[in-house]
């Protein structure tokens, strides 16, 4: 099937075509959407199929995943992930927003999610779309940016264009969201209380973490 490009409107997302998105996630499908760092690819966490075929896409393997998660809200966090009550009242202030929290997995986690490290990313993007995809589908969905790696120089593409051109034999829907950044999210080692950015990026820690 050739993948087809969907027009959504950040401020306005069109139901229609967030539905039409949401059946491709149920059925398997891989699609690349925006977020409010950089563009994504991602699918449902609980298709194995879709998660399988999104790590053969990465080349790696299923166990060896370092794949993040876009919830909608921090109740939805709380079902794939042990938040402390520090933890909590961190992210309460940074989310939504362009970071990613690695936290200590729960077990309701989809297994092929699971890793030895027994830990999970998570997202909550300042970003409609994702949301509104994340409340119709009822569940969340991986987040992995998309990004070229030249001369061990990592671009970050988000002209619909060259998306479409390297990825129409990966994904299965991509949404033009228009312009989204070149930056991907700041993330955060929160698997205890004592807090570490183990990647600078568009988030500022320093203003959450007062």
């Amino acid at each position: 099937m050739a993948t087809e490009i969907i027009e959504i409107f950040p401020t306005n997302p069109d139901e229609r075509k967030i539905r039409q998105v949401v059946d491709c996630l149920k059925g398997g499908g891989i699609i690349i959407y925006p977020t409010d760092t950089v563009y994504a690819m991602g699918c449902d966490i609980f298709s194995t199929k879709a998660v399988e075929r999104l790590c053969k896409i990465k080349g790696i393997k299923p166990q060896h995943n370092n794949f993040s998660i876009v919830c909608h809200d921090l109740s939805n966090i709380s079902t794939y992930a042990k938040v402390s009550n520090t933890a909590f009242r961190l992210l309460k202030r940074a989310l939504p927003g362009p970071f990613t929290f690695i936290l200590p997995a729960t077990a309701d986690l989809p297994k092929i999610m699971q890793t030895n490290r027994k830990t999970i990313g998570v997202r909550v993007p300042d970003h409609q779309i994702p949301q509104r995809i994340i409340e119709l589908l009822g569940n969340p969905i991986i987040t992995t940016s998309v990004k070229d790696d030249i001369d061990d120089i990592i671009e970050y593409p988000n002209e619909i264009e060259i998306l479409y051109d390297q990825n129409k034999d990966k994904a299965d829907i991509i949404i033009d969201g228009g312009w989204c950044g070149i930056e991907p999210s700041t993330v955060v080692l929160a698997i205890d209380d004592d807090f570490e950015v183990i990647r600078e990026g568009v988030g500022n820690f320093e203003e959450i973490n007062r």
